[in-house]
């Protein structure tokens, strides 16, 4: 359990109230509508949401690729033992043999090179969650002892009297929050930009080799 966590319970409990206020909508010209506009949500689902999102099982993501790559460098090594034979075809095995090697394991192309980029994709998210629950419950801690959420308290306890005061307090602590998040899921969208690259399907690179084949030769590879 994180601060996020802690911060839960007391935290939707005020936003559940801020959203209840910013259902006869928020005052005119305030620094809230962008951030609606942009999210389509009210901060209390906004972070009930965000709560579901933990950076343990990324970083267990991260460990399992990375146990994949072993598997791949046996693969590796059986191909690099030496043949007991030579010719044509014992030459052809070989090229063959290193046209495989260099697609398992050489070059961010390779796929051990895309398991190395799936891997460190998965850490990079799960650091991006664990500083965004971080910011995020740092924002609730903030508005839970702030002035604005006394006002929300009282106005949800008397509604008729909320006011454009209590929908002015509602829409600052909102903008808060959703500030928040805002950042954080630009964040997200940079990882997903500076990582696609490398997460890309790998294919079979280009290669060709003659083999011996009723007195002619035959091409493997494409």
């Amino acid at each position: 359990m994180d601060a996020l966590d802690r911060l839960a319970e007391p935290g939707l409990d005020l936003l559940a109230r801020v959203d209840t206020l910013l259902a006869a909508g928020a005052p005119e010209g305030h620094r809230l509508w962008p951030l609606l506009r942009r999210m389509q949500v009210l901060p209390g689902d906004a972070v009930r949401e965000f709560l579901d999102l933990h950076p343990a099982p990324l970083a267990t993501a991260g460990h399992v690729v990375r146990r994949l790559v072993r598997a791949y460098d046996d693969a590796c090594a059986t191909l690099t033992d030496p043949v007991a034979w030579s010719g044509p075809a014992a030459s052809a095995y070989d090229e063959a043999r290193g046209a495989l090697l260099r697609h398992l394991d050489e070059g961010p192309e390779s796929l051990v090179g895309r398991l190395e980029s799936t891997a460190g994709y998965a850490d990079a998210l799960a650091d991006w969650v664990e500083g965004s629950r971080l910011a995020l419950a740092r924002a609730l801690a903030d508005v839970l002892r702030s002035a604005e959420a006394v006002t929300v308290l009282a106005a949800t306890r008397s509604p008729g009297d909320a006011g454009p005061v209590g929908a002015y307090v509602a829409a600052e602590i909102a903008a808060r929050v959703l500030g928040v998040l805002g950042v954080a899921y630009d964040g997200a969208e940079t990882l997903l930009r500076q990582w696609s690259p490398s997460l890309v399907e790998t294919t079979w690179r280009e290669h060709a080799v003659a083999t011996p084949r009723y007195g002619g030769t035959t091409r493997i590879g494409r």
